[in-house]
């Protein structure tokens, strides 16, 4: 065995293996597979050109080499991104811990109670210091988080504001630069005017349903914002506040003086840098719009037994339920880094962020006291941790940047300083420094500080006081604490998560071990292009390899999750036709298989969405195309398409569909979510497609991290090139760009060193062996189970792409709902695949590559065994087995068990669940007890006295 070959480590099966694989499913090679699976006319000609594969020992000799072409100097450029200090008990037991990152979005509720909770604690510290009623789980930046803000105001606007057409919205002119852009991108569409001007001069007319203040301003100043928002709130006009969060620990908070949400970033609170993410942004809103808010709530309930239990709540609101009417097309969040934040709340508590926030606040007041002591003109009146300087800039960046220091250089003559959680005498009296040397100033001691916030600004309300915040604050209760919470949770590490549409892969160590050195951890996103040197030729050869594997000839990174690059996709294309005088093309073709994120994001890119059918076998119904392509053929602007589909098969006639759409005048969106069954044997571009999105966190092995991050880049022909997007600090994108999609220039940067890590280490065989690999995997589970599960759909040969479709609608006459067996799968020791998606009433199953024989056979048996259970349920008599699942270790270790089958029956039905046992911790959650009795935030501290 060829030890240094990073291929024979991901891919789970070994030649052996593969032969025996192969026999089963009767195909003689995997050349006869894959020529049976995926149509000749689409085949690749020749191998991906890539650079050859690196070993494990040489890719970290390499990634390390690129980290030392980073320059990290101390950064106070602030402007949404702070230096902060992420606990080493949080590195290493959740950052670095498979446990927590390889886990999925908790779905199963039975099985994900430990990430539930730490997303409650998250939500409770949201709630606390914002003063709203309810926060979800996380978004994806604060700049979207406002851009999501800004729409559910829209959305919930008064029914006179809509009478009257009401449809401006006014953004302050403190706001943060990348928000503003992406407010901008995001209003366009949808008919929403923004009016930038001061807060101060704004005449709440008729025509605004809305407005977004920053607090404090972009440049540190705090204003006394609650004359304004009650005015606003007298003319119908809700506000939405952009918050800087550890500020709340010292500022009055939003909820107080009425704010209707109150968004931002949680990054200072633990996360790295990063070059600008994945950091959790933060939503908070009044209960009243719980169906409205974005993205995911958790929330509490209990179980069969009447147990405390926790869920996500409200989950009829996601987009595949709503689609094209859902007010978001978000449908990832920043759990692990919102876990993070929540954690780092939990360990520290309200003395110690109260001590942080003290200790920048107190340094802060230094060093202006110090600045206006030796001549210079501090501007805010009240700050909090960013002063503003009347300064010579570019004399004064010369010697800061001698003295690997950052500063925000406003304009020639005004410098911000945003001071951070890393502060200490030592880096104040660096920044002092830079002043006196490049001004030729005698040296001076630090000043003493002196009170800068007015009382009516000061926070008067209580934080914190849950029960959870006050226990761990020690590093032997803080591990304990989160090894407990792992335990109840499910991930990669315990067993196989097949599920359809998600492609829970291995995420390989090497990949994840270079986001914890500083080297790419402590870069802002918005230093000079010079410091970034070993960010910049990662990225750009990451963009250059998705190229490569995509058939495209460019890539924007900027998309921070895979509905962002959808939207990113589909506004490139808008731009496109503006660009060629056809605004007036807005006509989306989306099949009735597609995600629901497709037309939730079509209609945010201002589009109208008509849906195309399905024939019996799932695929697209191609003279239904044709028909409504030529019907709008003067107003097609797209047709949005999963491929391999959404069933799980290579449809031959994809090449015509394309061609239907460009004569049509109409460009083609390729949904990336299937990418792992084309890389190496196909591409979007052979296709036909136009542009499409890549779930880097599904293909390209960014782990799920129990519900994010994602990463959604787009990839396009080109002729879209021009149009792809910018930031309005650093300039990226096309010659034409878009403006911006995600709040930093190149999205989630940090975790793209594993999607750079992945494609180098397998190189163009690797990365085609491992797409084979899956689809041998995906059929020969379609074959163990055939004569037990009937598959829905397959390809013209009987074969499955890399993920197949078991009906389990039949099972009803036996009283058994497809759900029933999602949770009966937990006591074998698995997570359940995708249910009911696509189609209601199924299963839909992904084994992934780096599964092995001995995995998928574990996994068929159990399925295996589930359908005997079946057969020997009755519609009459619901005490059964998957009825009464999953089974919790209290149930079987009870003196009482009153159920007609045996406790080995319940809890060990195969033999080898003994060797590797994982229990539940809770029974069947009540889903719909949750929902009327909306609870998403701990419980205060008098419940535990």
């Amino acid at each position: 065995m060829n030890t240094n070959s990073f291929q024979r480590r991901h891919i789970g099966p070994n030649k052996k293996e593969q032969e025996k694989m192969l026999a089963t499913i009767k195909a003689n090679n995997l050349e006869q597979l894959i020529d049976e699976t995926v149509p000749n006319n689409i085949l690749l000609k020749k191998p991906l050109d890539l650079e050859p594969a690196m070993s494990e020992y040489q890719y970290l000799a390499h990634i390390k080499a690129l980290s030392e072409k980073n320059k990290v100097f101390k950064s106070y450029i602030g402007l949404g991104y702070n230096e902060a200090i992420v606990p080493s008990v949080i590195q290493r037991n959740i950052l670095e811990n498979p446990g927590w990152y390889t886990a999925y979005t908790p779905y199963q509720a039975e099985i994900a109670q430990g990430r539930l909770e730490a997303l409650l604690n998250y939500q409770t510290m949201i709630c606390d210091l914002t003063g709203m009623e309810l926060a979800n789980a996380s978004l994806l930046d604060e700049s979207t988080a406002a851009a999501e803000a800004m729409a559910l105001l829209y959305d919930v606007r008064e029914r006179a504001k809509k009478k009257a057409g009401a449809n401006k919205f006014f953004v302050s002119d403190e706001i943060l630069p990348q928000t503003l852009s992406l407010l901008q991108t995001r209003s366009t569409p949808i008919g929403i005017e923004l009016v930038v001007g001061n807060h101060e001069d704004f005449n709440f007319g008729d025509e605004f349903f809305g407005a977004i203040l920053q607090y404090p301003g972009k440049f540190g100043q705090i204003f006394d914002y609650e004359k304004f928002v009650a005015k606003a709130n007298d003319n119908n006009i809700k506000i939405a506040v952009a918050a800087d969060i550890l500020s709340l620990v010292q500022l009055k908070a939003p909820g107080e003086f009425g704010a209707s949400v109150v968004v931002g970033t949680t990054q200072r609170f633990g996360i790295p840098l990063g070059y600008g993410g994945p950091h959790a942004a933060y939503f908070a809103t009044k209960e009243a719009y719980k169906r409205s808010i974005p993205g995911r709530i958790i929330g509490v309930t209990k179980d069969t037994d009447g147990k405390r239990a926790l869920r996500m709540a409200l989950q009829t609101r996601e987009q595949h339920i709503k689609r094209e009417r859902a007010t978001s097309n978000i449908c990832t969040a920043q759990v692990l880094l919102a876990v993070m934040a929540g954690m780092y709340a939990v360990y520290h508590g309200k003395d110690g962020l109260e001590f942080i926030a003290n200790n920048v606040h107190n340094h802060t007041k230094s060093l202006a006291n110090t600045l206006e002591n030796l001549g210079f003109k501090q501007l805010n009146a009240a700050y909090f941790d960013t002063i503003l300087i009347e300064v010579e800039a570019e004399k004064l960046r010369t010697v800061a940047e001698a003295k690997s220091i950052n500063f925000n250089y406003v304009d020639a003559n005004h410098v911000s300083i945003s001071i951070n959680e890393t502060i200490d005498s030592t880096s104040l009296r660096a920044i002092i420094s830079c002043f006196e040397e490049a001004f030729n100033i005698e040296n001076k001691k630090i000043a003493e500080t002196t009170e800068i916030l007015p009382k009516n600004v000061q926070r008067n309300t209580s934080f914190l006081e849950n029960e959870v915040f006050n226990t761990y604050q020690s590093e032997t209760d803080m591990m304990r604490y989160i090894k407990k919470l792992e335990r109840k949770d499910l991930a990669l590490n315990h067993s196989m998560i097949s599920l359809g549409s998600c492609t829970m892969k291995l995420n390989a160590a090497s990949e994840m071990l270079p986001l914890s050195n500083p080297q790419w951890g402590n870069i802002h996103p918005f230093v000079p292009l010079n410091q970034a040197e070993g960010y910049q030729e990662i990225l750009k050869n990451l963009e250059h390899q998705l190229n490569i594997i995509t058939g495209f000839a460019g890539t924007s990174l900027q998309p921070n999750s895979g509905a962002q690059g959808e939207f990113a996709g589909l506004m490139t294309i808008r731009a496109y036709h503006q660009s060629n005088n056809d605004a007036h093309r807005n006509i989306c073709l989306i099949p009735a298989s597609a995600h629901g994120t497709n037309p939730a994001s079509a209609v945010m890119a201002g589009m109208k969405v008509v849906v195309t059918k399905t024939d019996e076998r799932g695929n697209i119904d191609v003279e239904d195309l044709r028909e409504k392509a030529i019907l709008h053929k003067d107003n097609l602007a797209a047709l949005m398409v999963t491929y391999p589909s959404t069933h799980g098969v290579f449809e031959s006639a994809i090449q015509e569909i394309t061609q239907l759409i460009h004569d049509n005048g109409g460009q083609v969106y390729m949904d990336g979510a299937n990418m792992n069954a084309q890389v190496g044997l196909t591409n979007p571009a052979t296709i036909g497609a136009d542009v499409c999105h890549l779930n880097l966190h599904k293909t390209f092995a960014i782990p799920h991290g129990g519900g994010g991050p994602g990463v959604g880049p787009i990839c396009v022909a080109p002729q879209l090139v021009p149009f792809l997007p910018s930031n309005p600090i650093i300039k990226t994108g096309g010659e034409s760009p878009i403006s911006a999609i995600s709040a930093a220039p190149w999205g989630s940067a940090l975790v793209c060193l594993i999607s750079y890590g992945y494609i180098t280490m397998l190189g163009a065989k690797g990365l085609t062996d491992s797409t084979k690999m899956a689809i041998l995997n995906a059929n020969y589970i379609k074959e163990r189970l055939g004569e037990h599960y009937s598959t829905l759909y397959t390809g013209e040969k009987g074969r499955a792409a890399h993920e197949m479709i078991i009906d389990c609608r039949d099972f009803k006459q036996n009283g058994i709902e497809v759900v029933d067996i999602a949770k009966r799968l937990m006591d074998y020791g698995f997570h359940s695949p995708t249910v009911s998606f696509p189609v209601g009433g199924t299963m839909m199953i992904e084994p992934t590559e780096s599964e092995s024989i001995a995995e998928l056979d574990r996994f068929c048996d159990a399925m295996i065994s589930i359908r005997e259970e079946i057969k020997n349920a009755t519609k009459e008599d619901a005490n059964n087995p998957l009825k009464n699942a999953p089974h919790t270790q209290e149930m079987l270790t009870s003196d009482d068990w009153q159920l007609p089958y045996s406790r080995k029956q319940a809890a060990f039905p195969l033999e080898y669940i003994a060797d590797n046992k994982f229990w539940p911790t809770v029974r069947r959650v009540d889903d719909a007890f949750g929902d009327r009795n909306l609870i998403c935030s701990c419980n205060p501290i008098e419940d535990y006295m």
